[in-house]
This record gives C-alpha cells, structure tokens and sequence, in this order.
C-alpha cells in the first residue's frame, strides 16, 4: 500500500469514527431531550392542577368544602357494608382546591399506603360548585372496586349532606358529621328497596395529620 492509499484509507476510518461519536452524541441529546420533555409534562400538571385557595367566583358562604383541605388520617369503622372496627384498619384522605380554586379534589386510599395490603380503595371525588342549583355536583369514582357514584351536595344544619345516585339507581347518601376543624364523622348510606330504610355500608373517623 503507498503512502497515499495509508492516508486515505487512515481518512476513511477517521470519518467513520467521527460520524460514529456523532450519531451517539445525536442520540444521547434527543435521549435527554425526551426525558426532559416527560418530567416538564408530569412537573406541569400539579402546577396547572392545584390551586391556592377557592376561586372568587364561588360565595364565602357557598365554601362548603375548603376547610377539608389537607391530610386526614381514617380510622374504617365500617367498609362495603362490614363492621370491620375491631380491625384497627386505617387510611388516609387528602383534599385540596383545583381548577383555579373552582372544584374540591380528593383522594380516599384505604388501607393506608405504607400498609403492607392490597388498596381495598383508591379513589378520587371532584366537587364543582354550581351557582345554577345553589350546590355542589360531585363525582366519585373509584378504579380499584370500579364504583362510582354522582351527587349533590350542600350544609343542612351542621352537617354536610349529599345525595345522589349510584349508575344502577339506587340512592345514595354521603354525610360528613361531628365537624371540627380537626375532625369529622364521615357516614356513607345506600337507599334499600323499600325506598325507606337507609343501610350502613361505610364510617370513617377522620383525624387531620395537616
């Protein structure tokens, strides 16, 4: 091979390096590019989501809901209809304003999530105040049990109450009781057939944690 074939040959497999460091350098920019992109998406959300206090739109004394905000911890007195007090079962409720402070959201998660259970429920409630009815529209929904139920809700005397209906008809009731501004009774109904007798399926002693 003469001189000139070395160099060109040497050129050759200099250029094929080159082109190799580059498409890597190429590939490892669109990498961190993609990951950046995700975290920024999942970053926005909360950011977008939440908001710091209850939107003017709604009445101070329409503000049926924003004390709740924060963490709770439940003691489960009753659950899918079973007394299961005696079980020491507990979870845990965090509430906090969102949509530019126009809806309550929360999440009910039992048992709780440093428990060594399977999630018996994991759902999520959303509370829209709606001028129209003078009350609140809300909707629950649970995807580990898939239950679901749609509501209104309002203050009767001391207490919250809420009624509405499940996707099959049957009537619903959902009370939060013993309000303090540390503490709450939380007392779910469901309507039996007889249209009159309202049945126990869940209790909940809510305690704040903050």
């Amino acid at each position: 091979m003469t001189g000139i074939q070395t160099k060109q040959a040497a050129s050759r497999k200099f250029v094929r390096v080159l082109y190799f460091v580059f498409s890597i350098l190429l590939f490892m920019r669109w990498t961190a590019s993609a990951v950046q992109a995700n975290q920024t998406t999942s970053d926005n959300l909360p950011r977008v989501l939440f908001a710091s206090g209850r939107s003017a739109e709604i009445p101070e004394s329409a503000d049926v809901y924003g004390w709740l905000v924060g963490s709770w911890e439940l003691e489960v007195l009753h659950y899918a209809g079973i007394d299961v007090s005696s079980q020491n079962l507990k979870g845990e409720a965090h509430f906090n304003w969102v949509l530019e402070g126009r809806a309550i959201q929360d999440v009910w998660i039992v048992p709780k999530l440093d428990s060594i259970h399977k999630n018996n429920m994991y759902g999520t409630t959303l509370r829209v105040w709606d001028p129209a009815i003078q009350a609140w529209r809300i909707r629950w929904i649970d995807p580990v049990s898939g239950y679901e139920d749609s509501q209104t809700g309002r203050k009767v005397g001391n207490e919250i109450v809420q009624v509405g209906a499940r996707p099959d008809g049957t009537a619903t009731r959902w009370r939060f009781t013993e309000i303090t501004p540390n503490s709450f009774h939380w007392i779910g109904e469901v309507l039996e057939p007889d249209g009159k007798t309202w049945k126990l399926i869940g209790e909940f002693r809510a305690s704040r944690i903050r």
